[in-house]
């Protein structure tokens, strides 16, 4: 995780569009970009610089 642990939690309650990668709210049922109904939950893993 990063320095913050309040900001890292609320960009873990993201869900991502698996056809156009669009971001969507928690709890979506559907894309809001594209109407596509298949979505994952964002990594929760931050990828830090070596």
């Amino acid at each position: 995780m990063g320095k913050f642990p309040i900001a890292d939690a609320e960009i873990a309650k993201v869900w991502i569009c698996k056809r156009c990668k669009g971001r969507n709210k928690a709890g979506a049922e559907k894309c809001r970009r594209c109407g596509y109904k298949v979505l994952r939950p964002k990594n929760k893993d931050i990828k830090t610089k070596k």
